[in-house]
């Protein structure tokens, strides 16, 4: 039996997609790795979101240091412990990456060397792999990779993510990183022809506390109507969350996404049965009802 846990998330504090996959007897950790916006509201992170933070990165070092193989999906510092001191939690692990020399900006082209060559992880890696559009094979286990996806829309600025669905026997998840909704039809048509056999799905939803400002309007209303169709048509339970839990509207866009009977979609928070706190978008309410103490 497959089992699912995701560590951190936008809904419970974080900038964060970190999720745990037991299956077939291994321990799959992907995107190990949480962040906090510089700014929001023209404010810095509250001192509750620091808090937060360093909480949720003890956590996925200890499950670093558990895990049998490690997935990172593209080298944004959200989604994978990239500082030297964490270098060490990946000796002896299966590592997964992203390609970082191929289908990748430059910025995370940078990254990637800083994390894998000079902090030497791909020499404290068991083995070292990229996902970009393979299937790699461990016992029954198989993870099949998408090939490079647009963190969002087509021709991105930001580069580019691998989503990745693991299988064992007749089960399968699918961990769908920063392709936003998705907003571009070839993340659709991927999730649509790999999603009709698995159980659930995690997602990036689309930016909604964007639209118009950093990303257009049309865009993001694609973003959400994918995401609609994902939850009639895809896995049974999805998960959206990380861009789009930023956004104060949030549950009540989930809500008017809604597939009915049968069917679910939900924040991480929810599906975890955890609290929902999104932090992120109640900052400016942080910093105004809960001033650090200036003495």
């Amino acid at each position: 039996m497959a089992r699912v846990k995701i560590l951190a998330s936008d809904s419970m504090g974080v900038r964060s997609m970190a999720t745990i996959v037991e299956a077939c007897g291994f321990r799959v950790l992907i995107d190990p790795g949480a962040s906090l916006a510089p700014r929001r509201y023209g404010l810095p992170p509250h001192p509750v979101e620091v808090e937060r933070l360093q909480r949720v990165k003890e956590l996925i070092a200890k499950e670093l240091l558990e895990a049998d193989i490690i997935v990172i999906t593209h080298y944004h510092y959200d989604h994978y412990l990239y500082e030297p001191e964490y270098s060490e939690l990946y000796e002896g692990k299966i590592l997964l990456v992203k390609h970082p020399t191929r289908n990748i900006n430059f910025s995370q082209r940078m990254r990637a060397h800083r994390f894998l060559k000079k902090n030497r992880v791909g020499e404290l890696a068991a083995s070292i792999a990229y996902l970009d559009g393979s299937t790699h094979r461990f016992d029954d286990l198989a993870i099949e990779a998408s090939p490079p996806m647009p963190h969002g829309a087509e021709g991105s600025k930001l580069g580019y993510v691998i989503m990745v669905k693991l299988s064992c026997g007749d089960e399968a998840f699918i961990h769908a990183s920063d392709v936003q909704g998705p907003i571009a039809g070839s993340a659709l048509s991927w999730l649509l022809r790999h999603g009709s056999n698995a159980g659930s799905l995690f997602i990036s939803g689309p930016p909604t506390y964007f639209a118009g400002f950093k990303v257009p309007r049309e865009e993001v209303e694609r973003g959400l109507a994918n995401l609609r169709r994902l939850a009639f048509e895809g896995p049974s339970t999805v998960i959206a969350d990380h861009h789009m839990a930023r956004d104060l509207e949030y549950p009540r866009l989930l809500r008017s996404l809604d597939p009915g009977p049968g069917r679910r979609l939900v924040s991480a928070a929810e599906y975890m049965g955890a609290p929902y706190e999104p932090l992120e978008a109640l900052r400016k309410k942080l910093w105004q009802e809960n001033p650090p103490d200036s003495g």
